[in-house]
């Protein structure tokens, strides 16, 4: 994955450019709005661009560089009010960010975008169900279908292991960090019910003594 940096500070850009490396992205660091836009003509995966920059607008930049260049952006800015994230966002932008960050909190913005590159997008389709997982939304037949939080990760689970037994165990260690209490296999299968009852579908099966799969008729 190929990413642009267009970052002026040479401390916050320093770091960026060695955890980045570091983790296996190749990266063409740019530290003004001149030089950006000479280089915006190149072949990027994602575009990582501040907002402030010592001859210019981010915002301003990035007008002109997606003209030539499609590549997703994630704008850094310490401008974190309400207006400048919306101008970001009204602009085009995939995302934003707002200074001082983790490089953790970065790295998995940038994750998202580098599993869409790899063909692992939002969307994900079984027979008649897609779900979303950026929206998280579940649409059946055209119609969307209201699951709790914990009902939605439970399918995500199921979908994204099609084909396949997934324990009961591995369920229930996988919703624990969102449920704030503790799930045990009777509530595992009163949701696994409630699934199927909203989505009106046989698509999960039931494995005996070891878990659910779902599966395309």
């Amino acid at each position: 994955m190929h990413i642009m940096l267009v970052e002026d500070n040479k401390m916050i850009s320093k770091g960026l450019v060695y955890t980045l490396q570091s983790k296996g992205y190749n990266v063409s660091l740019y530290e003004n709005y001149e030089d950006a836009l000479a280089g915006s003509g190149n072949e990027y995966d994602l575009i990582i661009l501040d907002v402030t920059l010592p001859d210019g607008s981010g915002f301003e930049l990035y007008e002109n560089m997606k003209r030539i260049n499609s590549a997703p952006v994630i704008f850094l800015t310490a401008l974190d009010d309400e207006d400048n994230i919306v101008s970001g966002l009204e602009l085009g932008a995939a995302d934003y960010i707002t200074k001082p960050f983790s490089t953790r909190e970065l790295l998995a913005r940038i994750k998202r975008f580098d599993k869409k590159k790899n063909g692992e997008g939002s969307v994900i389709t079984v027979g008649n169900i897609t779900a979303d997982t950026e929206k998280h939304s579940v649409i059946k037949n055209g119609k969307e279908a209201e699951l709790t939080a914990l009902e939605f990760r439970i399918l995500i689970l199921l979908m994204k292991n099609k084909g396949k037994v997934v324990s009961r165990d591995l369920i229930l260690e996988k919703i624990w960090d969102i449920a704030g209490n503790f799930v045990n296999d009777n509530t595992l299968t009163v949701y696994i019910k409630r699934i199927r009852q909203k989505l009106d579908t046989d698509l999960i099966k039931t494995v005996k003594g070891v878990g659910y799969k779902m599966e395309e008729k």
